[in-house]
């Protein structure tokens, strides 16, 4: 896998340095000097307007020489870095502060309608400059009528130098702006970037089917909840796996017990080992082992239907009453044989629920072949029904061996079976009390067991109450 997210990162970061510094370049530059050109041609406008009222109107009206005027022009020409020039209708220059008692001097070509409805041009003034220079121009109105112009010249030169100043503030700025985006880029690396590449050295490392590595990420946000969303899946992928490998050994060797057997006593007859008088007896016991084996592949077969998603369920409304006493009556010649007795608690004489029959008739099968198997002789086994907030609480109770205390939440587990047990259930498969849970889980309900070792067990599990019923009850 190629990592190009980092460097992908630094490329954005020295391409925002780029584009910033060309967008400086190029139209902050452009903007800020026009801004400086307008702004200096409003403000020699409002000299030159002064100078046309004022110096060069009195000129023209004969109040002040034209030396009185340069005098004054010439101190003001100073103080604005700028030439002032008095030019008359025709295009002569008749007062020119750099050039102070010369004759009037013509400029070719000269027309004021040049400059259109703008008060200022930037150029070389009909060719009067050898450099650009920013000309701004007032006229010279004495008793209404035009006589003349007053038209101050500055270098454009000093205009780039101003804002050439105004724009490396902006360069400044970027500067500043470049170094915080580096110290967010440094937030972001440690922040995004190395939980990232943790989290997808996780990934590759599950991917090899090591799902033993942890995440050692622990901020509180959604980098750190998907860290423990998948150390958690990790987990949990880890332990099924052990559960396969368990799963596994369990059914090789539940199977391979009743095979070996089997293969024994058919090889023993073929040689002659067991002689033909005695092979109706082993002939009972092979028989017996293929039940055993039969009886292991159906529940395999019944609790593979049981998957994540459930099994496909055949739900109707049934009395849960008449269901267990049918239940119990395929056990009496068990029960006779132990000389065991029901205590049938039933509340009602009918009592709906809603479920899959034939899975309810397994889960009490299951239930009460468990409560024969493990109860002592003379005893008795009691199931109740009992209704509660629309719910049927359906308990299998018996007096038998128990179950310890730190196998209970075993007993679920396929293949498990107690210390306990062991000795007891020579036909059992382990899977009995795995099928009643899958069955009670898919109807949405829950079971429990209720233990005291050498005292009893207690296994209780809900049902939903028929709607018919529960909406005649409330009428």
């Amino acid at each position: 896998m190629k990592r190009t997210l980092y460097p992908k990162l630094l490329a954005g970061y020295l391409m925002y340095g780029v584009i910033g510094f060309l967008i400086i370049t190029t139209f902050t530059y452009h903007i800020t000097f026009a801004f400086v050109e307008k702004k200096e041609a409003a403000s020699l406008y409002r000299e030159s307007a002064l100078i046309s009222s004022n110096y060069a109107g009195n000129y023209f009206s004969k109040t002040m020489t034209l030396d009185e005027i340069q005098t004054q022009l010439s101190t003001l020409s100073t103080y604005l870095s700028s030439e002032i020039w008095i030019v008359d209708t025709r295009g002569n220059i008749i007062l020119n502060t750099a050039a102070p008692g010369c004759d009037p001097t013509p400029v070719p070509g000269f027309n004021i309608t040049d400059f259109g409805s703008r008060y200022y041009q930037t150029g070389t003034f009909y060719n009067q400059f050898t450099s650009e220079m920013l000309s701004v121009f007032s006229p010279i109105t004495v008793n209404y009528k035009v006589r003349g112009y007053v038209v101050i010249h500055k270098p454009v030169s000093s205009l780039v130098s101003y804002a050439n100043g105004l724009v490396a503030i902006a360069y400044e700025t970027l500067g500043l702006l470049f170094l915080a985006a580096f110290v967010v880029l440094i937030l972001f690396t440690y922040v995004v970037y190395i939980p990232i590449r943790k989290i997808t050295k996780a990934a590759d490392e599950y991917a090899a089917g090591n799902f033993e590595k942890k995440i050692d990420v622990h901020s509180n946000d959604e980098i750190g909840y998907l860290a423990a969303s998948l150390n958690y899946m990790a987990n949990e992928l880890n332990t099924l796996e052990d559960d396969q490998k368990k799963f596994v050994s369990n059914v090789s060797h539940d199977f391979r017990s009743p095979l070996t057997s089997i293969k024994g006593y058919v090889e023993a007859m073929l040689d002659g080992t067991i002689p033909v008088e005695m092979q109706d007896k082993y002939l009972n016991i092979i028989l017996f082992e293929t039940e055993r084996l039969n009886k292991l592949t159906k529940s395999l077969l019944e609790l593979n239907k049981f998957g994540s998603h459930g099994t496909m369920l055949d739900i109707t409304d049934f009395d849960i009453n008449h269901t267990i006493r049918m239940t119990v009556q395929t056990f009496e010649g068990r029960c006779m044989e132990k000389r065991i007795t029901f205590n049938l608690i039933l509340t009602g004489e009918k009592l709906f629920v809603s479920a899959d029959m034939s899975k309810i008739e397994q889960v009490l099968y299951n239930l009460i072949d468990n409560a024969i198997k493990f109860s002592h002789t003379d005893s008795a086994i009691t199931i109740e029904t009992t209704e509660k907030n629309d719910k049927i609480f359906v308990s299998v109770k018996d007096t038998g061996i128990g179950i310890p205390g730190d196998s209970i939440k075993k007993i679920w587990e396929r293949f498990y079976k107690t210390d306990l047990s062991r000795g007891k259930d020579k036909k059992g498969t382990g899977l009995g009390l795995s099928i009643v849970k899958e069955i009670v889980q898919a109807h949405g309900e829950n079971i429990n067991c209720i233990s005291t070792e050498g005292v009893g067990t207690e296994f209780i599990f809900t049902l939903p109450l028929a709607k018919k019923l529960s909406h005649q009850a409330g009428s």
